[in-house]
């Protein structure tokens, strides 16, 4: 793409963004149609960044916002309510959690370092911080899904780590979106905490 035509397509990347993000604070099924062009928009934007990672988690948000979108549509109905309840993390849920994040980890790491080489394309040059904050966002994303609240956390890290990333590569509308990010992610989860729905505890 050239510069032109780059710079257009991240600020339409950071505007779905930002609304898929108010949908998503506001428990709006809004924001699962939204994600997918966001997403759209990112795997082209992160691929010409050779941002690896973060371009396959964009593919993983085109999927996951599929099953999101059905989940709270008809999950919601065979309860006969009109939205779905937001849950706590479940203790039994914790440590398949860390394990899947810890093997996505290694598993992008691996990926970073050797499949660009063999494919003749730029490798990433912060595949470390990159391989993070995708497997993170992985876990983080399938929680958003489940309409779990402690998802925010995991967004505040991934967030405030990926402000820096955007800065360092130049992706300057991008970086301004993730530090937007990370501001409403606090405010997400005080909100989806103060929500009526939620229990009290979950074993």
């Amino acid at each position: 793409m050239t510069d032109t035509s780059t710079i257009l397509t991240e600020i339409l990347g950071v505007l779905t963004s930002l609304a898929y993000l108010y949908f998503s604070v506001k428990q709006k099924i809004w924001l699962w149609p939204l994600g997918i062009l966001s997403s759209a928009f990112y795997i082209v934007i992160f691929y010409g960044s050779c941002l690896y990672a973060d371009m396959g988690l964009q593919v993983y948000y085109l999927v996951i916002s599929v099953y999101g979108w059905y989940y709270w549509l008809f999950a919601a109905a065979r309860k006969d309510n009109k939205r779905l309840a937001v849950s706590r993390i479940k203790k039994r849920q914790l440590p398949w959690m860390i394990l899947s994040a810890i093997l996505l980890y290694i598993i992008l790491v691996f990926a970073l370092k050797y499949v660009p080489e063999w494919l003749e394309i730029a490798a990433s040059d912060i595949l470390f911080w990159d391989a993070f904050t995708t497997a993170v966002s992985i876990i983080a994303t399938w929680m958003l899904a489940r309409k779990i609240l402690e998802h925010w956390l995991l967004w505040i890290v991934v967030d405030s780590v990926s402000l820096f990333l955007y800065i360092y590569k130049g992706l300057y509308y991008t970086a301004f979106l993730f530090f937007v990010y990370t501001i409403i992610a606090i405010y997400g989860y005080i909100e989806w905490k103060k929500s009526k729905s939620i229990p009290a505890t979950e074993q």
